[in-house]
């Protein structure tokens, strides 16, 4: 079974908030998680380094659905 982008998030998040992976949902928001500037920082970071893909912090609004998150991911891998 394949791994999507949408899993590999959720274990970056699953790990940084010290919580379990089914406490996310695509719906869910970086804002309803309660994530702050400085981690999203970190999951920046972390996409690049687990994923091999550059996001931005700034592209990372608190408004942001974790499911948008993955979709921006995959287009940027598929440039």
């Amino acid at each position: 079974m394949s791994t999507t982008t949408y899993d590999q998030l959720v274990a970056i998040l699953a790990k940084l908030h010290d919580a379990p992976a089914d406490r996310f949902t695509p719906e869910a928001t970086f804002a309803e998680l309660d994530v702050d500037s400085l981690t999203m920082v970190e999951i920046s970071i972390r996409i690049e380094r687990d994923l091999g893909v550059t996001v931005h912090d700034s592209e990372l609004r608190p408004t942001l659905t974790l499911g948008g998150t993955a979709a921006l991911i995959d287009a940027k891998k598929a440039r």
